[in-house]
């Protein structure tokens, strides 16, 4: 199994308790096919720029290990989801 670390970047109308729900779907969907390590909730920030015309997110930072395709699996989930306006999926080196 690899390691990854997984960003997304939830819609800032969006309640704490839809924050807290998301990121509870993911981790298990995560924890289906592999093992969340840690799952940080960054609070809302400021973007660098516009995303689907917002200027803030709520950032939520999951670093987790799974086989590769749970990846494809995952981001088709956070494609669907409505509140996700941006996510990014990183795999992380052996050190």
């Amino acid at each position: 199994m690899n390691k990854y670390e997984s960003v997304i970047i939830i819609n800032p109308s969006v309640d704490e308790e839809k924050v807290k729900s998301l990121t509870t779907t993911f981790s298990d969907l995560i924890n289906k096919h592999g093992k969340v390590e840690k799952v940080e909730d960054l609070g809302k920030k400021k973007l660098a720029y516009e995303v689907k015309k917002n200027s803030e997110g709520y950032y939520v930072v999951t670093t987790f290990e799974g086989e590769p395709s749970l990846i494809a699996e995952l981001e088709r989930n956070y494609r669907i989801t409505d509140d996700v306006i941006k996510f990014m999926v990183i795999r992380q080196d052996e050190k």
